[in-house]
Order: structure tokens, then sequence, then C-alpha cells
């Protein structure tokens, strides 16, 4: 057998996977879980599918939660205790050691494991000492880096984008989604020590398909015959609601509805809610704007079919799955030009892509999609149709051999 060969079999046993800050399992939409999220649960879910045996380590941040969770057949969630229950986002940096150490004691009593897999700057910080003490390939998914956010308006404290360099450097590959986002990557960053691999995420298809308008809308008790916008992401500025809802104010159309699906978010997170509430009052727009609790997947994706038109105003995304689940809904989409949005949304064929954050191109965009009917059909068409190449079956496909490389180099290295 050749050293391909074994080390593909070694990769087949066991992945760690680092999501320090927050837990796949968690419902996306409010507090700190969003796409991340969906992110770590589905690729983990096809990769435990396909033969892997995986372990997601996450901090502990209630009292009442388990020590592991088996979610299926070689799928373990491991919640570890590390610091105080409620913690802030803010303060997580402090606990990194005792996390790293709770975490290394677990690999050790259960087999230890071929590849560390880091999702976000904290989880990387655990897996870059990982890497060193059990001499293992280390593979980042950032998500979403500190000098991108920068250049959307957010930055981020010094300290933090010094240790994602430092990662940067360390990592034996980097996972990006699209690219778009590989090329704003070397931009900002150069070229890394290790490889850059683009691994596009996908959709859960089976939930997200087109689907009829109606149903859905009576489904949900939503007004027949309306024109229906529909924002779904967390209530934060990096991602866009007062965009959306100026927006809806720019269209100038009493009959349209906005329908804001999802939470709060961070430590600010219940002003940001009371922010943008207080923004559909001063607009008058509280007759046509309904905030939404965040949804499970099974009933997210009828909120999908029930609009006419999903919005993504974000100052950045390192891929954006609303777009993706819309398009997979057949709906078409007006987003910001940034990030992976570039890749999911093509521009006048399954929606618009807004160079600014201009509430008032925003509206001329979502204006055209409900005042002309066969364009509105077309992109529904595309949209669906381009959605369907995204697959997290291919996702993991694409991780299970990119760690198969990593394994592969690091047997013939220690040979």
């Amino acid at each position: 057998m050749s050293t391909a060969s074994v080390a593909f079999e070694l990769l087949m046993r066991r992945v760690a996977v680092i999501s320090l800050h927050t837990s796949p399992l968690l419902q996306p939409g409010s507090g700190d879980s969003g796409g991340m999220n969906v992110y770590v649960r589905e690729m983990v879910s096809s990769l435990s599918q396909a033969g892997v045996e995986c372990t997601t380590y996450t901090r502990a941040d209630r009292e009442d939660l388990p020590p592991e969770v088996w979610v299926e057949p070689n799928h373990r969630v491991v919640y570890v205790e590390a610091g105080p229950h409620h913690l802030p986002k803010e303060a997580l940096p402090e606990i990194v050691d005792e996390f790293t150490e709770r975490v290394l004691d677990d690999l050790a009593a259960n087999g230890g494991a071929d590849v560390v897999h880091a999702n976000y700057w904290l989880s990387g910080v655990v897996a870059h000492r990982i890497k060193h003490e059990l001499d293992i390939p280390f593979v980042s998914t950032f998500h979403t880096l500190a000098r991108v956010k920068a250049e959307g308006g957010d930055p981020e404290p010094g300290w933090r984008d010094r240790a994602e360099a430092e990662l940067i450097n360390c990592a034996d590959a980097i996972c990006v989604s699209c690219v778009e986002e590989e090329q704003q990557f070397r931009r900002l960053y150069g070229d890394p020590q290790g490889q850059i691999e683009i691994v596009a995420p996908g959709v859960e298809h089976a939930f997200f398909a087109p689907g009829d308008q109606g149903g859905a809308r009576a489904a949900l008790d939503l007004p027949a015959g309306v024109p229906i916008i529909l924002f779904v992401g967390r209530i934060q500025p990096l991602k866009g609601p007062d965009v959306a809802i100026r927006a809806l104010h720019a269209l100038g159309r009493s009959d349209a509805l906005l329908l804001i699906v999802g939470g709060a978010s961070g430590s600010d997170g219940d002003t940001e809610v009371g922010r943008a509430r207080q923004l559909v009052d001063e607009l008058g727009l509280h007759d046509q704007v309904r905030f939404v609790p965040p949804q499970p997947h099974h009933i997210l994706s009828t909120y999908y079919r029930s609009a006419d038109v999903v919005v993504v105003p974000s100052r950045s995304e390192s891929f954006g799955l609303v777009a993706l689940e819309a398009a997979a809904c057949g709906i078409p989409v007006v987003a910001g030009a940034v990030g992976g949005l570039q890749s999911l949304v093509d521009h006048g064929e399954t929606g618009f892509l807004i160079p600014d954050r201009d509430p008032a191109r925003f509206a001329k965009a979502i204006g055209r999609i409900l005042d002309e009917p066969l364009l509105a059909k077309s992109m529904s068409e595309a949209s669906a149709k381009r959605a369907a190449r995204y697959t997290w079956g291919f996702a993991a496909a694409r991780l299970r051999r990119l760690y198969s490389d990593l394994t592969a180099r690091q047997l013939v290295l220690g040979e």
C-alpha cells in the first residue's frame, strides 16, 4: 500500500473540529450563532456520513449542557468546561489555554486525531497548539478576518489581527469559500506558508428548494397578493438590517412588507434590536415591517418561499449562506457586492449586486424585481439552477481530499 493510501486510511479515522465560541447545535440567527454554525454542523455531518470520525469541541456556555452529544454515527459534539458559563465573547481569549488543555485531555483519552480543523480565529489559537503538541496538520477556516471587517467599517482590536497573522503563518492549509475570498485574502495578507484551498459551502436541498409561494404564505399566516421582502440574519450593523429598512422606505410602496427574521447578537444585541425598531417607527413603517424570531431550517425555508425578493446588505461576507439558501428556493437576491456574495449572485441573472450600501440603490433593484414579472421569473429559475451546484457532500469530499494530502505529506516528511 502506498504512503498516500496509508495516509488516507489514517485520515478516515479521526478529525478534531474546533468551534470554541459557538456550538454547531445552536439555532442560527441570534447571539453568536449564524452561518458558521450551519457550516460546521452540515460539513461535519457530511464528513461523518462518509466514514470520517469527527469530534467537534465547543465551549459549554450553560449549566444544563451534557458533557457530549452523539449527533449521529461518527459525529460527536463535546461541550468543554472552560471559564464561567456566561462569558461575553470579548472575554473568551482569557479561557483559551484552559479550553485547549481540556481538548488535549479528551483527545488523549479517545485515541487522538489525525487532523485538527479550526473554525474562527479563537479556535485557530487552540488548533495551533494542538498541531504542535500532537504533530498533526492544522487546517483553518477563518469565516471572518480582522482586516476584512476593517475594510467593511468594523475594525477589530490590533491583538486579534496579530493573532490571525500568526495563525496564517502556522496553518498547513487555509480554506476559503470562493475565488473572490481567495483574492481578497492574498491582497490583505499575501501568500501564506500553507496552501489555500477553495471549499465552497453547500445547501441542504431537502429543505431549501422551490415551492408554492401561496402555500408558504398561508402556512405562515402572511398576506397574499402583496410584495414581501425578506431579510434573514442577526440584527447587527454588520448584516445591515438598517439598510433593508431604509430601502423599504425608499421603495415608496405602502403595500410592501419587510420581514426581518433574526435576533439580537453580541453584548449590544438588545440595543441594536431597539435601534432597528426605533428606525422603523421614525420612518413610519410600523405597519410594513415584522420582526420574526430566528427559525429552524424546516420553517426558515418556508419564509424564503413566501418572499418575492431577499435582501443581503452586509458590510462583509466570507460567503453568505442566506443568499445561497434563498437561491436554492428560487428567490432573487439583492445583495451587497462584497466577499463571497459576488460569487453567489450573478448580477442581472439571479439578482442584483449593489456596490455600496445606499438604500436608494437597493430600493431601485428591489423595485425592478417586483415590477417586472418576467425578470423575476427568469431570475427565480436561474437562481435555483445555479444553487444546485452547491452541496455539502461535494464540499466534504474536497475536505477529505485536502486532509488526505496533508496527512500523506506529513508521513512522507516524517519518514
